[in-house]
Protein backbone atom coordinates (compact mmCIF):
# COMPACT_ATOMS: atom_id res chain seq x y z
CA UNK A 1 0.00 0.00 0.00
CA UNK A 2 2.83 2.36 0.87
CA UNK A 3 4.37 1.75 -2.53
CA UNK A 4 1.14 2.76 -4.25
CA UNK A 5 0.79 5.92 -2.21
CA UNK A 6 4.33 7.14 -2.73
CA UNK A 7 5.21 8.17 -6.25
CA UNK A 8 8.59 7.28 -7.69
CA UNK A 9 10.12 10.69 -6.95
CA UNK A 10 8.69 10.72 -3.44
CA UNK A 11 10.21 7.27 -2.82
CA UNK A 12 13.59 8.56 -3.99
CA UNK A 13 13.40 11.51 -1.60
CA UNK A 14 12.26 9.22 1.23
CA UNK A 15 15.04 6.68 0.73
CA UNK A 16 17.72 9.30 0.11
CA UNK A 17 16.85 11.00 3.41
CA UNK A 18 17.21 7.66 5.18
CA UNK A 19 20.45 6.76 3.45
CA UNK A 20 22.07 10.22 3.73
CA UNK A 21 23.22 9.47 7.29
CA UNK A 22 24.39 5.92 6.56
CA UNK A 23 27.95 6.73 7.65
CA UNK A 24 26.65 7.44 11.17
CA UNK A 25 24.98 4.01 11.51
CA UNK A 26 26.40 1.18 13.58
CA UNK A 27 26.78 -2.40 12.38
CA UNK A 28 23.64 -3.38 14.28
CA UNK A 29 21.65 -0.67 12.51
CA UNK A 30 22.95 -1.79 9.12
CA UNK A 31 22.01 -5.42 9.84
CA UNK A 32 18.51 -4.30 10.83
CA UNK A 33 18.23 -2.25 7.64
CA UNK A 34 19.17 -5.31 5.58
CA UNK A 35 16.54 -7.39 7.40
CA UNK A 36 13.88 -4.78 6.69
CA UNK A 37 14.82 -4.60 3.01
CA UNK A 38 14.55 -8.40 2.77
CA UNK A 39 11.12 -8.24 4.40
CA UNK A 40 10.04 -5.61 1.88
CA UNK A 41 11.20 -7.79 -1.01
CA UNK A 42 9.40 -10.78 0.47
CA UNK A 43 6.17 -8.80 0.87
CA UNK A 44 6.43 -7.47 -2.68
CA UNK A 45 6.82 -11.03 -3.98
CA UNK A 46 3.75 -12.11 -1.99
CA UNK A 47 1.78 -9.15 -3.30
CA UNK A 48 2.80 -9.96 -6.85
CA UNK A 49 1.77 -13.58 -6.48
CA UNK A 50 -1.68 -12.44 -5.36
CA UNK A 51 -2.01 -10.00 -8.27
CA UNK A 52 -0.58 -12.46 -10.75
CA UNK A 53 2.41 -10.36 -11.85
CA UNK A 54 5.76 -9.26 -10.54
CA UNK A 55 6.13 -5.78 -9.04
CA UNK A 56 8.73 -3.52 -10.59
CA UNK A 57 9.49 -5.80 -13.54
CA UNK A 58 7.99 -6.20 -17.00
CA UNK A 59 5.48 -9.02 -17.48
CA UNK A 60 6.95 -12.47 -18.17
CA UNK A 61 5.47 -12.51 -21.69
CA UNK A 62 7.98 -9.90 -22.92
CA UNK A 63 10.94 -11.38 -21.08
CA UNK A 64 13.34 -13.18 -23.38
CA UNK A 65 11.60 -12.06 -26.57
CA UNK A 66 13.63 -10.25 -29.18
CA UNK A 67 12.32 -6.84 -30.21
CA UNK A 68 10.67 -6.79 -33.61
CA UNK A 69 12.79 -5.60 -36.50
CA UNK A 70 11.74 -2.44 -38.26
CA UNK A 71 10.39 -3.11 -41.69
CA UNK A 72 10.60 -0.67 -44.58
CA UNK A 73 8.02 -0.52 -47.29
CA UNK A 74 8.96 -1.05 -50.93
CA UNK A 75 8.05 2.58 -51.63
CA UNK A 76 10.41 3.75 -48.89
CA UNK A 77 13.27 1.66 -50.29
CA UNK A 78 12.53 3.01 -53.78
CA UNK A 79 12.69 6.63 -52.52
CA UNK A 80 16.05 5.99 -50.82
CA UNK A 81 17.46 4.29 -53.93
CA UNK A 82 16.27 7.15 -56.17
CA UNK A 83 17.92 9.70 -53.88
CA UNK A 84 21.19 7.74 -53.95
CA UNK A 85 21.08 7.54 -57.77
CA UNK A 86 20.51 11.30 -57.93
CA UNK A 87 23.49 11.95 -55.66
CA UNK A 88 25.75 9.78 -57.80
CA UNK A 89 24.51 11.42 -60.99
CA UNK A 90 25.28 14.84 -59.55
CA UNK A 91 28.76 13.65 -58.55
CA UNK A 92 29.43 12.21 -62.01
CA UNK A 93 28.34 15.47 -63.65
CA UNK A 94 31.19 17.13 -61.82
CA UNK A 95 29.23 19.28 -59.41
CA UNK A 96 30.84 17.62 -56.38
CA UNK A 97 34.25 17.02 -57.97
CA UNK A 98 37.14 19.13 -56.73
CA UNK A 99 38.69 21.52 -59.25
CA UNK A 100 41.73 20.22 -61.13
CA UNK A 101 45.08 21.45 -59.94
CA UNK A 102 46.77 24.03 -62.10
CA UNK A 103 49.63 22.90 -64.31
CA UNK A 104 53.07 23.12 -62.76
CA UNK A 105 55.04 26.12 -63.75
CA UNK A 106 58.11 25.06 -65.71
CA UNK A 107 61.33 26.91 -66.38
CA UNK A 108 62.44 27.65 -69.88
CA UNK A 109 65.65 26.03 -71.19
CA UNK A 110 67.52 29.33 -70.83
CA UNK A 111 66.39 29.74 -67.19
CA UNK A 112 67.46 26.17 -66.38
CA UNK A 113 70.88 26.76 -67.93
CA UNK A 114 71.30 29.97 -65.92
CA UNK A 115 70.38 28.18 -62.63
CA UNK A 116 72.71 25.30 -63.44
CA UNK A 117 75.61 27.68 -64.11
CA UNK A 118 74.99 29.47 -60.78
CA UNK A 119 74.96 26.15 -58.89
CA UNK A 120 78.19 25.01 -60.57
CA UNK A 121 79.84 28.31 -59.60
CA UNK A 122 78.78 27.87 -55.96
CA UNK A 123 80.17 24.34 -55.85
CA UNK A 124 83.45 25.42 -57.48
CA UNK A 125 83.85 28.15 -54.86
CA UNK A 126 83.07 25.69 -52.01
CA UNK A 127 85.57 23.10 -53.31
CA UNK A 128 88.23 25.77 -53.67
CA UNK A 129 87.71 26.63 -49.99
CA UNK A 130 88.15 22.92 -49.09
CA UNK A 131 84.52 22.33 -48.08
CA UNK A 132 82.57 19.16 -48.86
CA UNK A 133 79.20 20.79 -48.24
CA UNK A 134 77.76 24.22 -48.96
Amino acid sequence: MLQRVLTHSARLVYYSSIMSNIKDLTVAHLKRAVEIMEQIESLQAQLASIGGRRVGRPPAATKGRKPRKRRMSAAGRARIAAAARARWAKYRRGAARPAKAAKKKRFSAAARAKLSAAAKARWAKAKAAGKSAL
